[in-house]
């Protein structure tokens, strides 16, 4: 089955499947426990003595012994969260009870969820999912102490999956925010919820890795912690917290082939968290900055297709007209290494530092342009949605061999619909053909050529032009129009030299 990632949120899971499961584990649990306090016996009866464990293991490993402090003083400020929609339903989904007759037209029913919550204020403040209070009519906090109260939501921003509550009550326990770029891959950290509503469960691992993007569920910003604390449906919104007692990250979403902890789980920063909650509770609302660029990752190909000399960064494949980046003269085939004195380690990174900049305000950008270093400095937009385009448009297709592909020119219509101008050069994809280096770079039907290794095509001659001018064996990097609206870099790889 192919593993899948779901938000880590539950509805109503059967008692009999629940108290299977919970079986199961203490029948396992106890199996381990007494073959792992059994000694080993040899075939003579002795019984030797425990090995010693590995000579450079970390105190952290060898020396503790418990979590208890540290769960003593994060739990009273993690919270369950219960909400409550109301959905129609056809009179055929669901009959009345106990035989009351027939229902003529819709009904309405309570749908409920589950989920978790951190108090990050004294007098009330409550950070979750934005997936876990989403359409919701009714919003409840249940309190580590067992009160329940009612809670009325700041604000929501699906765009990084984080939402703002808030319940009238003064003097709550409150988790501490940390700094999640401190955190270290291989750093103990736990995560604290209310998993498939069995009650509050704290569970322990490490950060996995940093800086992942997932694409799934509602987030387009993402820069997730991954842990292999054990985390499932309810958890989300949860805490994940690090020995120190801070919050590190906003638990949120699993990859798992059935939708259970198996090891993989991912996190919020509390960067991220931190700086969309204080915009939501002054203003309701998160605006973020656009730089007006198409980026893509810096692979090995394209890495010698430019002639760069490291592999990371994100490559600039298209400009907006009249972006700040155009103002700010960036160029296709630019590489952003820093934004702002921050390492761009790949394209997501760039989107999240960009982000979470102020609109209006300058920014400094060190890219490297043609082999060297520069310095740009640029003044950010406010963001706005992305276009997009299509294509269409037929004229006579020729053949382009050295690719394998099937082109005709680009016509004014078709150009206007995928965004470009009207007299723009370009060539379009009718056929990719299969098993070809095009094919294997990722080309694909329908997409608009643009330039080949940096200059511009208008028919296949050019094409044929742009890749007999490269020597050695450099790929030839084509410039693409996707239906989208977007551009990136495609580096074809030469074939190789038969003997």
């Amino acid at each position: 089955m192919t593993p899948r990632l779901s938000i880590a949120t539950r509805s109503r899971t059967g008692r009999l499947a629940l108290a299977i499961v919970l079986a199961t584990a203490l029948v396992t649990g106890t199996a381990w426990r007494l073959h792992a306090s059994a000694p080993a016996t040899p075939a003579d009866g002795t019984v030797e003595p425990p090995a010693a464990p590995p000579i450079g293991r970390t105190a952290a490993l060898t020396g503790r012994t418990s979590y208890a402090d540290v769960v003593t003083a994060t739990t009273p400020a993690v919270v369950t969260i219960r909400t409550t929609a109301k959905a129609r339903i056809s009179p055929t989904e669901l009959p009345l009870p106990f035989g009351l007759g027939t229902d003529n037209g819709p009904r309405r029913r309570a749908q409920r969820a589950l989920g978790s919550g951190v108090i990050v204020s004294r007098d009330g403040d409550i950070l979750t999912n934005h997936h876990v209070v989403d359409g919701a009519d009714t919003i409840e906090v249940e309190l580590a102490d067992g009160r329940t109260l009612p809670a009325t939501l700041v604000g929501a921003d699906a765009p990084s999956d984080l939402a703002l509550l808030k319940v009238t009550q003064a003097d709550l326990p409150v988790l501490p925010i940390g700094d999640s770029d401190a955190v270290r891959v291989g750093d103990v950290v736990l995560a604290i919820g209310n998993p498939l509503g069995v009650g509050q469960t704290v569970t322990m691992g490490i950060i996995s890795a940093k800086g992942r993007s997932t694409g799934a569920g509602s987030g387009t910003y993402e820069d997730f912690l991954q842990t292999d604390a054990p985390i499932n449906h309810g958890n989300s919104g949860g805490a994940l917290v690090n020995l120190t007692g801070e919050l590190v990250g906003i638990n949120a979403q699993i990859l798992s082939p059935g939708d259970g902890n198996i090891g993989i789980g991912f996190a919020i920063p509390s960067r991220m968290a931190r700086h969309v909650m204080t915009q939501l509770k002054t203003q309701g609302m998160v605006t973020r900055a656009q730089l007006g660029v198409t980026v893509q990752p810096v692979t090995s190909d394209l890495a010698a297709g430019l002639g760069l000399t490291e592999v990371g960064g994100a490559v600039v494949s298209g400009v907006a007209p009249g972006s700040a980046a155009e103002r700010a003269g960036l160029r296709r085939g630019d590489v952003i290494r820093r934004f702002d004195g921050q390492p761009v380690h790949d394209f997501n990174a760039l989107r999240n530092r960009v982000a979470d900049a102020t609109p209006g305000r300058p920014a400094s950008l060190e890219i490297v342009r043609d082999g060297h270093a520069q310095r740009v400095q640029v003044t950010l937009d406010r963001a706005t949605t992305a276009r997009s385009g299509a294509r269409d448009g037929r004229d006579s297709e020729t053949e382009h061999s050295a690719l394998g592909l099937v082109v005709t020119p680009l016509t004014s219509d078709a150009a206007a619909r995928a965004g470009l101008p009207r007299d723009a050069s370009g060539l379009l994809v009718r056929r990719v053909q299969p098993d070809s280096r095009a094919a294997d770079a990722g080309l694909e039907d329908g997409d608009i050529i643009l330039e080949v290794n940096r200059q511009p095509v208008r028919t296949a001659d050019d094409v044929t032009a742009a890749v007999n001018r490269l020597s050695g064996d450099a790929p030839t990097v084509v410039l693409v129009r996707r239906g989208d609206g977007s551009d990136h870099y495609v580096a074809v790889k030469r074939p190789r030299a038969r003997g």
